[in-house]
C-alpha cells in the first residue's frame, strides 16, 4: 500500500473517530434518538452503546429493540422536551 493511500485511510479513520467522540460527549448511553431504518421508517429508540468505529470504516451505534448496529449518520438525537 502506498504511503498516500495509508495517509488517506488514516485521515478517514480519524474523521470517523472524531464523529464518534463528538456524539459520545453530548449523548451518553441511554440517550433518546431516532433512527432511519433500511426500509425508510423512522423509529424512536435509545442508544445501548457508545458510538464507535467499526473495522476502521464505519461509525456505528447499537440501539434498543433493533437488531445489529446502525450507521451513526442515520441516528439523530431527540431534543429534550422542556418542562412546563
Amino acid at each position: 500500500m502506498s504511503s498516500r493511500v495509508s495517509r488517506s485511510l488514516a485521515k478517514a479513520g480519524a474523521q470517523l473517530q472524531a464523529a464518534c467522540d463528538k456524539f459520545n460527549a453530548s449523548h451518553p448511553v441511554g440517550a433518546a434518538v431516532t433512527v432511519l431504518l433500511d426500509g425508510g421508517e423512522v423509529r424512536e429508540t435509545v442508544t445501548t452503546s457508545e458510538a464507535q468505529v467499526l473495522s476502521g470504516h464505519s461509525a456505528v451505534i447499537w440501539l434498543q429493540g433493533i437488531s445489529g448496529r446502525y450507521l451513526l449518520e442515520r441516528v439523530t438525537p431527540v431534543a429534550a422536551k422542556a418542562a412546563t
